[in-house]
């Protein structure tokens, strides 16, 4: 079979490296892809967000499963549109992509499914006067998001009032992330464990998959600005096998069941930012898509045949999937362009990437590209340096030695993922 990933991330990297190693796959085709999956597989010239030029692509090239990695596809209705031309897509529909591309709505769901989630309150921008004096009565810290799509980086942790003020104002006046910032949501803080949970759902049965911890700030101990994710290792030292299935009933399964009192059934995975204090489970944010860099650990964890998992979920036949893993612990670290996650270089020489390297150990590429026998980079995150091992001191040490190996100017990393798992 042909399968197509949409998207040019690391995320999109390791699931077309996972795709690929079925035995049913034949060819797969990333687009638009990067310059590590242009070595292995076959790049496509098509942005993620051009919904009619990936249908055509596929009905064209005759592409048996399309697989959609980042949220702004989904959001634009792709799934809608390659139903359309009865093309296989894994991934949920526009309205329930609406859990991710509106923080609000994901809300609303949660309210009236009476799943767990931080205070809040919504303020949209002909409202700016009234969030400036809600930050009045409000304790601190406290928590404001662009209501909208940010590429992972709408969520400001505000300490103070100054602050807040600040970050409504970016948002609502400034509209630094677009139109996403037009409305927002002034949320209380919560501190506890932090961990990311991913479900595959087929419009009613829920197949977990193995959970990691994404590590959001930029730099060591949780400090910075917020990115995209700059590692992640699995499984989660805060989800035992008993929180698993509280998860389950207490976030998936009531969430399901909300989305289906609108009328819609969700259909591909679904991921929930997690805090648990003191045994109990907050949502902190829903993604519709796998998480980057979360997939990247999980991927490297899973031994079944994805493709299974992708055929089930679309026939609605998840309950007869048991997939297999490995015991072994994974982790993932990714090295970025001086600057992110704000403004950063790109075209900067790398070196490094062509070690030789075990099955276990794989440079997964986020903004990359190969010309002329070279490497350069391109985005803010370049790299996600996975390895699987025994034990998580192992993955450290194999993690940090491939970095050692690896250099771009300006390169930074974080020194302490998977620390806490020791």
């Amino acid at each position: 079979m042909k399968v197509l990933v949409v998207g040019s991330g690391g995320r999109e990297h390791a699931l077309a490296y996972k795709i690929s190693g079925s035995d049913r796959v034949r060819q797969v085709f990333v687009a638009p892809g990067n310059g590590g999956t242009s070595r292995r597989f076959t790049n496509v010239d098509i942005k993620a967000e051009d919904i009619k030029g990936l249908c055509h692509f596929a009905v064209k090239n005759h592409i048996d499963l399309t697989v959609v990695g980042p949220e702004l596809p989904l959001s634009l209705g792709i799934r809608d549109e390659f139903e359309k031309q009865g093309l296989p897509l894994f991934g949920p529909n526009n309205f329930c992509s609406r859990l991710e591309s509106s923080k609000s709505f994901a809300k609303e769901i949660m309210a009236l499914q009476s799943v767990r989630t931080p205070s809040y309150e919504v303020f949209d921008h002909e409202q700016y006067e009234e969030a400036l004096s809600y930050l009045d009565s409000i304790d601190y810290p406290a928590v404001i998001k662009a209501d909208g799509l940010a590429a992972g980086k709408g969520v400001i942790i505000c300490q103070d009032r100054d602050h807040a003020i600040s970050a409504v104002k970016s948002n609502l006046r400034d509209y630094i992330f677009g139109p996403s910032s037009r409305r927002i949501i002034i949320e209380e803080f919560i501190k506890g464990d932090e961990a990311s949970f991913m479900c595959v759902i087929d419009g009613n049965n829920i197949l977990p998959l193995e959970t990691s911890e994404d590590y959001k700030k930029a730099y060591d101990n949780d400090l910075g600005p917020n990115t995209g994710g700059m590692g992640t290792y699995s499984p989660s030292i805060f989800i035992n096998p008993g929180m698993k299935d509280a998860i389950i009933k207490e976030v998936f399964r009531p969430m399901i069941e909300g989305l289906e009192i609108t009328g819609e059934a969700y259909t591909g995975v679904l991921y929930a930012g997690l805090i648990i204090r003191d045994g109990d489970i907050y949502v902190l944010e829903f993604n519709v898509r796998f998480g980057d860099p979360e997939t990247q650990s999980i991927m490297m964890r899973l031994e079944s045949d994805i493709i299974e998992i992708f055929e089930k979920t679309i026939t609605g036949s998840l309950h007869t999937c048991t997939p297999r893993w490995h015991d072994a612990k994974s982790l993932c670290v990714v090295c970025a362009s001086p600057g992110y996650p704000g403004s950063y270089e790109k075209d900067l020489p790398i070196t490094g990437l062509d070690i030789p390297l075990e099955e276990n150990k794989v440079i997964f590429h986020s903004g990359t590209r190969f010309m002329d026998n070279k490497w350069f980079s391109t985005g803010g995150r370049v790299l996600g340096i996975t390895v699987r091992e025994d034990t998580m001191t192992d993955c450290r040490k194999s993690a940090y030695d491939i970095i050692d190996k690896i250099h771009f100017e300006g390169m930074h990393f974080r020194k302490d993922i998977g620390i806490k798992a020791i």
